[in-house]
């Protein structure tokens, strides 16, 4: 079972009463060793209050959850799955602000979502860059470190008559929390408050192995698109990593910002063909996995080019699948019980029979021949261990002499 890492820091309101948490990025038990991008931080954030853990746990009942966001999470999609009578969206103050990013803000607050500027210094570059956005903004945390005394005199009581609330972010020390409350300030955040505390959050849901193969099964059951735009969002990592994929395709000309998109546009068949390079390129974590992805490939070719044109997508199908277990320290009959495969495919995957057999075999005897000359080319640089470990694995005894 590995660990994941969280951290929380308490917000205040003028009663010193616990309103909320923001939530932050931790990749280890004492802090960050490298932050990655804004992207990945709010992904591992939110996949773990999601995936990982009961949400209550970390932010009780009736308590709010601050989470940052910039304009590529809010174009992402991932973010109506959220619960928007729990989380707070905290804009960070190097987002862009285009019309994109107006549309999608807009987008939110419609849906009711509490809407937040982060670290936000009180200057006229700042109140112009935001300027278009503010009518969606509920609160402004306000950075006290990086803001001009004079500015925040004059800022602050401008926001409240506007309705915002004002966060007065970074409270340093007692002198301060009584110098903003006394300026009117509505919440409170801060070292002299709370320091973050990090979470230690124990991995132990579905592997993610299990979930493609799972969200495969719904698209070959042919529910309803909703159903699977539905289980798609409920797994951020997954669906970051195919709007990053399917934007940088050259045949979807314009860009693609939500999941209902990708899955109109690609199709179910190109879909699960997406699904299944995922499961082997980036989710296995065999040392074969690179070169087992590449056979696969090669495999799956074949196999579409030796099927009837009818047949072609299922045979492409049946070929990736017929090394999948491979991977995973898992029978492959236990994987195939998560989903349900076509029977031509399950025959083959499972028994090495059926529709495709004659096809695959042909194929496992060319791959064969061609191993055979690689090995031979190539055995003054093969490890003696490299050569047991398969013997091993194919069950061949080496004999005693």
């Amino acid at each position: 079972m590995n660990n994941a890492y969280i951290a929380r820091q308490e917000i205040l309101d003028r009663n010193d009463k616990l309103i909320a948490y923001e939530l932050l990025f931790r990749d280890h038990e004492f802090g960050i060793n490298e932050f990655p991008s804004n992207l990945k931080a709010t992904s591992h954030v939110v996949m773990n209050v999601l995936n990982n853990i009961n949400i209550s746990d970390v932010v009780p009942q009736g308590i709010k959850a601050y989470i940052n966001v910039d304009e590529t999470i809010l174009s992402s999609g991932f973010l109506e799955i959220l619960d928007k009578d729990k989380f707070v969206l905290e804009i960070l103050e190097t987002a862009g602000i285009n019309d994109v990013m107006i549309k999608k803000m807009k987008h939110y607050h419609k849906m009711g979502f509490t809407l937040a500027i982060d670290d936000f210094d009180c200057s006229a570059e700042m109140i112009k860059k935001f300027t278009p956005i503010f009518k969606y903004i509920s609160i402004i945390k306000v950075d006290l470190l990086s803001s001009n005394p004079e500015n925040l005199k004059n800022v602050v009581p401008k926001f409240k008559k506007m309705g915002k609330k004002v966060l007065a972010e970074k409270v340093e020390t007692k002198e301060e929390y009584d110098r903003y409350m006394q300026m009117g300030f509505d919440l409170f955040q801060g070292y002299y408050l709370s320091k973050p505390e990090t979470m230690t959050i124990k991995i132990h849901k579905e592997a993610t192995h299990i979930v493609i193969l799972q969200l495969i099964g719904l698209l070959k059951a042919d529910d309803e698109s909703v159903k699977v735009e539905k289980f798609l969002r409920s797994r951020p990592d997954l669906s970051f990593k195919l709007m990053k994929y399917i934007n940088n395709q050259n045949d979807f000309k314009s860009e693609i910002d939500s999941v209902m998109q990708v899955i109109t546009l690609m199709g179910r068949d190109r879909l699960m063909r997406w699904l299944l390079l995922y499961l082997y390129s980036e989710v296995a974590t065999s040392p074969l996995s690179e070169n087992v992805l590449k056979l696969a490939q090669e495999r799956a070719v074949k196999m579409e080019a030796d099927a009837p044109s009818h047949m072609r997508d299922k045979a492409y199908l049946a070929g990736m699948f017929s090394m999948v277990g491979i991977l995973f320290d898992t029978d492959i009959k236990e994987l195939v019980s998560h989903i349900k495969l076509d029977k031509d495919i399950t025959e083959l995957v499972v028994s090495g029979t059926g529709r495709f057999s004659g096809s695959l075999k042909k194929i496992q005897e060319k791959e064969k021949s061609d191993l055979k000359k690689i090995v031979c080319d190539n055995f003054e640089d093969i490890h003696i261990e490299d050569i047991l470990y398969a013997l091993e694995s194919a069950s061949i005894k080496i004999p005693i002499k």
